[in-house]
């Protein structure tokens, strides 16, 4: 019997490590389909528990089932599950990133957004210096083998990118909705541009560097973000026009949802094609759709594709910290580490330290440079609130991984030590700084308790009149109730844009939105009621 099950569990595990989809069986299928119903009911049992989250649980259940798949082989195998980049990055990630964007309050993210990318894009490159010539300093003293300077640069991408998987876990978007807006949105910038850092790398001969090779590489970045973000309000402009004029709802709501879920990943994959940032595509294709497109379907079709968004993004969450913990114990990237244990225990931590060295290096003085352009003091930063974004953002995750094992896992490259060694730095860093994340809800509770949660919510919005709040910022709340639109006052235009900048962009937006792009593009209130569907009571029901 025991030979029998450990044949089994030997098969299963064989075509777990296996890339080839043709290999795939329906034993290891089972097996991983099994694992993340568990995840699923014990993230039900522990919903009330203050110390384990989602993430974590699937985290340790990855271990577990690692280590009990190591003992039933005798440690033959050696691969429990190989960290594929392409299944994280072409199938996992764009569902989380696009219900992200999907689901985010637009007000929160927008009014934020200059501050959202002052330290998802300024920090991320500011962090990236400090990780890249730390590393080099530290482990040239370490001695950990030839690493040449591309993969010094590498390293600063790899672990610049902070796991806004793990944000959505412990920040609560209600509770503390300034904090949320602002650590997720800096997370989703954060991890386009290490991305955007990392294949900027790999393309660059950095054999003869030259003054010019600078300005190219900031003109690039920006080329990448700029038309990124374009592609995805694009793609959403083009589903919500195609759904407006053609009433998919007249027949069959299962078109409209079946349109909607393959236009939005039809934009993270031309992003790819065309090789710009799909993170940052999907994202404002998420946002844009979220605007337009879903209120231009059946109500029914409205329900659907909401939950079939977070559905999708759940599963692929729980399943990308299951296959990272049991790709944890692969042996044959630890056999090297175990011959050296020193240096790999000393690279790990220099590496970690070098994360929170290099993250408080941008968030406390771009803070200071934030709070320095506000005249109110309602509208600053806080020392609490700049203390919880450091902290918030120390966890590193899934792109991680796939960065490091692009870089230093090539065509079974982990047995030069000192490629295995990094790759076990990085799982390392990753693991402990994602149970270190068990201890942020805890932080935030103690650093804002419940009585503040409505003063978070104030600074999110400092001295701004409801009356100048827009749909596109307030995900359907604030500028209309129940189909009924408040009347907006004219501000004084050149004093309005001096003392409240983010107000007149506000207002003038919204006259642009509702005379030219909401009567062709539809969006609340401006979609047509397709007969034979019933009708919304209000869509804050659904928002």
């Amino acid at each position: 019997m025991g030979v029998g099950l450990g044949s089994v569990l030997r098969a299963t595990l064989g075509k777990l490590a296996s890339s080839d989809p043709d290999e795939v069986s329906v034993s290891s299928i089972t097996l991983f389909v099994t694992l993340l119903c568990i995840c699923v009911v014990l993230g039900h049992l522990l919903e009330e528990n203050r110390w384990i989250n989602e993430s974590v649980n699937a985290l340790f259940i990855g271990l577990g089932t690692g280590t009990i798949l190591l003992l039933a082989t005798n440690g033959v195998s050696s691969r429990i599950l190989e960290f594929n980049e392409e299944l994280f990055f072409i199938y996992l990630l764009p569902p989380i990133i696009f219900n992200a964007g999907f689901q985010v309050k637009k007000k929160q993210f927008f009014r934020n957004f200059m501050t959202i990318t002052l330290f998802g894009a300024v920090g991320t490159m500011i962090s990236f210096c400090i990780i890249s010539f730390g590393a080099k300093l530290l482990f040239d003293q370490l001695n950990l083998g030839y690493l040449e300077l591309q993969d010094y640069l590498a390293i600063g991408a790899i672990f610049s990118a902070t796991d806004s998987v793990c944000t959505l876990q412990v920040l609560n978007q209600d509770e503390t909705p300034f904090l949320h807006s602002l650590v997720f949105g800096e997370g989703v910038v954060n991890d386009a541009t290490s991305v955007v850092l990392f294949n900027a790398i790999q393309k660059f001969d950095l054999s003869e560097i030259n003054s010019t090779m600078a300005f190219t590489f900031i003109g690039n970045f920006f080329y990448l973000f700029i038309t990124s973000t374009l592609l995805g309000v694009l793609m959403g402009l083009l589903s919500a026009y195609i759904i407006r004029k053609l009433y998919f709802g007249r027949h069959s709501t299962d078109r409209e949802v079946a349109l909607m879920i393959l236009m939005a990943y039809l934009s993270y994959i031309m992003a790819e094609l065309f090789d710009l940032s799909g993170i940052l595509t999907v994202f404002f294709c998420g946002i844009v759709m979220s605007h337009y497109t879903w209120h231009n379907v059946t109500e029914s079709s409205r329900v659907t594709t909401k939950h079939a968004f977070a559905t999708l993004s759940f599963i692929a969450e729980t399943f990308i910290f299951l296959y990272v913990g049991m790709d944890a114990l692969d042996l044959e990237k630890w056999k090297f580490a175990s011959s050296s244990p020193v240096k790999s225990v000393g690279a790990s931590a220099a590496l970690f330290g070098l994360v929170v060295v290099g993250r408080a290096a941008f968030i406390f003085p771009l803070s200071f440079l934030f709070n320095f352009t506000k005249k109110s003091k309602s509208s600053k930063l806080n020392l609490k609130q700049q203390v919880t974004i450091w902290w918030a953002g120390l966890m590193r995750g899934a792109v991680s991984m796939a960065l490091a094992y692009n870089q230093f896992a090539k065509s079974g490259h982990t047995k030069q030590p000192g490629n295995a060694i990094m790759i076990t730095c990085t799982i390392t860093v990753v693991l402990f700084t994602t149970v270190f994340g068990l201890l942020t809800k805890h932080f935030v509770r103690f650093m804002f308790p419940p009585s503040d949660h409505m003063n978070d919510t104030d600074l999110s919005e400092p001295s701004s009149p409801t009356s100048l709040s827009l749909p596109l910022l307030s995900n359907g709340e604030g500028s209309e109730v129940n189909g009924v639109e408040r009347s907006v006052g004219r501000p004084c235009s050149l004093q309005m844009l001096l003392s409240a900048p983010t107000n007149t962009v506000h207002y003038y937006w919204r006259k642009f939105d509702d005379s030219f792009m909401r009567p062709v593009f539809g969006g609340r209130g401006f979609a047509e009621f397709v007969p034979g569907t019933p009708r919304e009571d209000s869509d804050n029901q659904l928002v």
